[in-house]
């Protein structure tokens, strides 16, 4: 187990959490080469939690409607359009299902961009900043490993706001209090898959034991660079980065950045330990200063 609890890989979230007995650990796997932009992961999302809406008007720059992850937002569905001459390929076939019978045939040319479409999410990190500097204790990790806010806990100070690397959590306006994915606690306690999941209908959205999803998501990279697509990557999924691993990871088709998210996300909470080290350091030296001053007056 590592020694750090703030930053590096860690074997058992959940047992950390005081959590004995528990559940394997479990995540989302988003593979974004197959996504639709649909937005049945954001009407399910709202329908199972009822969170309200934020008037669904169209950005003015996109088919997106909901803009960013929030807290009336829990899933987003982002909408990318991209140039050929960005992409520099032929879009690669992702490997759908064929369909065949009337009205498959393009009409005109083949258009000069591609659609980038990626349904985000809290990413229930393995250390997550937003956990670590609550407060109130209204953050807490569960025995799934993942991380849900107390809304009868909640004082809305907004630490949480400022220590997400994602950007994720957010205060309601009027309520005050944060809000942000569940990953779905109460379905999950009866056996269920999250309502997201359960409505995506090209399985876009996985979600499994995190170790099984990982394995899944590696296979799927192969696949698809050995189509042609050796763009695709994983984000996320790697235990030694700056979060320690997300339990919802993503395979992009791009960069990061492209998708709105940080390429080197790192827990705000990473660099506790050295900070209190050199504060106690610099603590002893102006004790020391003071106490060779007054030496000195003597």
């Amino acid at each position: 187990m590592n020694d750090n609890s703030f930053y590096g890989p860690l074997t058992d979230p959940a047992g950390e959490a005081g959590h004995s007995g528990h559940p394997e650990r479990v995540g989302f796997f988003t593979d974004t080469s197959v996504c639709i932009g649909c937005k049945a992961c954001e009407v399910a999302c709202k329908e199972w939690n009822e969170v309200p809406d934020d008037g669904f008007n169209l950005l003015g720059m996109s088919f997106d409607n909901t803009g960013s992850l929030g807290a009336n937002s829990w899933r987003h569905v982002a909408f990318i359009e991209q140039p050929a001459s960005r992409t520099g390929s032929e879009p690669v076939d992702p490997g759908m299902p064929d369909v065949s019978g009337a009205g498959i045939d393009m009409v005109g040319q083949r258009p000069d961009f591609r659609w980038l479409m990626a349904s985000d999410v809290c990413k229930h990190c393995t250390h997550a900043g937003c956990l670590d500097v609550c407060p109130t204790g209204a953050l807490f990790r569960t025995e799934f490993s993942t991380v849900v806010v107390q809304q009868d806990i909640c004082n809305g100070c907004g630490y949480c706001v400022s220590g997400c690397p994602y950007g994720v959590i957010e205060r309601r306006e009027g309520d005050g209090r944060a809000w942000k994915c569940t990953l779905c606690y109460d379905r999950l306690h009866d056996g269920l898959e999250p309502a997201c999941a359960k409505a995506c209908p090209t399985d876009s959205i996985q979600f499994g034991p995190l170790d099984e999803l990982r394995e899944r998501a590696a296979q799927r990279v192969e696949q698809l660079h050995q189509r042609g697509a050796t763009e695709a990557r994983l984000y996320g999924h790697d235990p030694n980065d700056g979060v320690g691993g997300d339990g919802a990871f993503f395979l992009l088709l791009d960069e990061p950045e492209v998708y709105g998210l940080p390429p080197d996300p790192v827990v705000p909470t990473r660099d506790a330990g050295a900070m209190w080290r050199y504060a106690g350091m610099a603590a002893s030296a102006l004790v020391g200063v003071a106490v060779s001053a007054f030496l000195g007056r003597s």
